[in-house]
């Protein structure tokens, strides 16, 4: 791996001519969470790098991670009849989460105030951020479990794909018409996910285990909210940007094959894992939840890690290079949503 090109001599190139350019429409983030953010960050000293900000908000997140792994391994501590997560646990979680999410926020605008804002800083927030997704999901997991009341580990590995693709549609946007479009879920889900973390440390896992209307239960509207935020407001947004960008002529590829070539890693990394779980001899997936979810959140990292490259140095997208980091779970670039 010593010897291995994780970056070209052309990216390299493009890197020096990079200049940041983002959309952050949504009313959460605009009118709440900006003014909030611009008011800690002058209590930063000017001294503090904005990566090592980045880098301490990713570690609340792994945090938050390792604390469940050690209460709830195997996502069964939220089931009847299990030794529950510790209430305290739950209110640290949501208290890291916050800060993580606060930290993201912040980061960019330190890099602003500090006239440090660097393409580096921005690949190594965004490519944090890529890895992220599978510590968010995995945490969030543990509240419901995969108890009778809870959520079967090869719906919540289908849950994590669509994740997964929401995240990478923002830079496949990006890809394609330079212009990074903040999407709304990200704000709405860190302030949900943080109080429900300590709503969970007030009233138990066991209120979750209620129906909300007949049979409708917390895990069914978890699901659909998910699903739900995916299908009917990111997707949608994303593809009327990128065809906003097509109508203006403004696209940066003008094909369907260019534009649509950053989505053949992950959608082979999703074949290959998807084949592993239904074929596998011991299923694996019932047997190691956990850790197989880290391994497809690591290894998509790595594969968006290099679409976040080239989008940032307005290079083209290799299939075959993008497709072999799809294989290279333990591979991962380090380095948004902060750099605004």
């Amino acid at each position: 791996m010593a010897l291995y090109e994780y970056v070209t001599q052309e990216q390299l190139a493009g890197f020096d001519k990079y200049k940041y350019s983002a959309v952050d429409s949504n009313p959460l983030s605009v009118y709440v969470m900006h003014p909030f953010w611009n008011f800690v960050v002058k209590f930063l000293p000017t001294w503090l790098a904005p990566n090592l900000i980045t880098f301490t908000g990713f570690m609340f997140l792994v945090l938050n991670f390792l604390m469940l792994a050690f209460y709830d391994f195997d996502f069964t501590a939220s089931a009847a009849g299990h030794e529950h997560v510790p209430s305290w646990v739950w209110v640290a979680a949501g208290i890291f989460n916050f800060l993580a999410y606060t930290l993201d926020g912040v980061d960019g605008k330190q890099a602003r105030r500090t006239n440090s804002s660097t393409p580096l800083g921005e690949l190594f927030d965004h490519g944090l951020d890529s890895w992220a997704c599978i510590f968010f999901v995995a945490t969030v997991y543990s509240i419901f479990g995969r108890g009778e009341s809870g959520v079967g580990v090869a719906t919540l590995y289908y849950i994590l794909w669509v994740v997964l693709f929401s995240f990478i549609l923002s830079h496949w946007e990006k890809y394609n018409t330079g212009i990074l479009f903040l999407p709304w879920g990200y704000d709405v889900s860190q302030v949900t996910i943080s109080l429900v973390y300590l709503v969970t440390a007030v009233v138990g896992v066991e209120t979750w285990y209620q129906p909300i209307l007949l049979h409708f239960l917390y895990r069914d509207l978890f699901t659909f909210m998910i699903i739900a935020c995916s299908f009917t407001v990111t997707l949608p947004m994303s593809l009327y940007n990128v065809l906003k960008a097509h109508r203006s002529n403004t696209l940066k590829h003008s094909s369907l094959y260019e534009a649509f070539l950053p989505f053949l890693s992950p959608v082979l990394l999703f074949i290959l894992s998807t084949v592993w779980v239904v074929y596998s001899p011991s299923n694996i997936l019932e047997l190691q939840p956990r850790t197989f979810y880290l391994m497809v959140g690591t290894a998509f990292a790595n594969v968006t890690c290099k679409l976040i490259v080239c989008q940032m140095s307005n290079t083209r997208c290799q299939a075959l290079e993008l497709a072999a980091a799809a294989h290279d779970a333990g591979g991962v670039v380090g380095g948004d949503r902060g750099v605004r």
